[in-house]
């Protein structure tokens, strides 16, 4: 019985690092989904001339998931509330980001643009938009080097972990 309740402890500790080295990986890729997003976004509202909630609607189509439900449900919501788009904007990054791997630099950078949103011509728009995608590309560089430096450690630490409380407790 101790020995099924060790194997039990060591491949929980060990899929907890994978889990967490997981992250890790998926946080760069979001961060280039998130950068593709407002490129594409700002193809729509300068170029394509279309509002907020058309912007976002297409935006969700030609992006990949987890950052298509975001526009999504973003256009979804403003659509059916009367609230501010600022507001809207905040509640979905309150309910998006714990399903994401995005980490808080990336939510503050998304919370400013989110105050811009809307507020200005095309040119201070496609300003303000330029301006979140380079935050985001200097985020996207920490979480790779993030992701370099701890992804192996991670995993070892895990398995490593739970080998060290299995000794403890024999």
């Amino acid at each position: 019985m101790k020995w099924i309740g060790a194997l039990i402890l060591l491949c929980a500790t060990t899929w907890g690092g994978f889990e967490f080295a997981r992250r890790l990986t998926e946080r760069p890729k979001q961060i280039r989904q998130l950068k593709n997003a407002l490129q594409v976004l700002e193809a729509e509202i300068l170029y394509g001339h279309s509002p907020v909630i058309e912007a976002c609607e297409k935006v969700a189509r030609q992006i990949p998931e987890p950052m298509a439900w975001f526009f999504y449900e973003f256009s979804e919501q403003l659509k059916e509330s009367s609230a501010s788009l600022y507001d809207v904007w905040e509640q979905r990054i309150q309910s998006f980001w714990p399903l994401s791997a995005l980490g808080e630099g990336e939510k503050e950078i998304m919370k400013q643009f989110g105050q811009t949103l809307g507020q200005h011509d095309f040119t201070g728009q496609q300003k303000h938009i330029r301006l979140a995608i380079s935050h985001l590309e200097r985020e996207l560089k920490e979480a790779e080097e993030q992701q370099y430096k701890y992804s192996k450690m991670v995993k070892s630490l895990g398995f490593l972990t739970g080998l060290l409380i299995i000794l403890l407790f024999m």
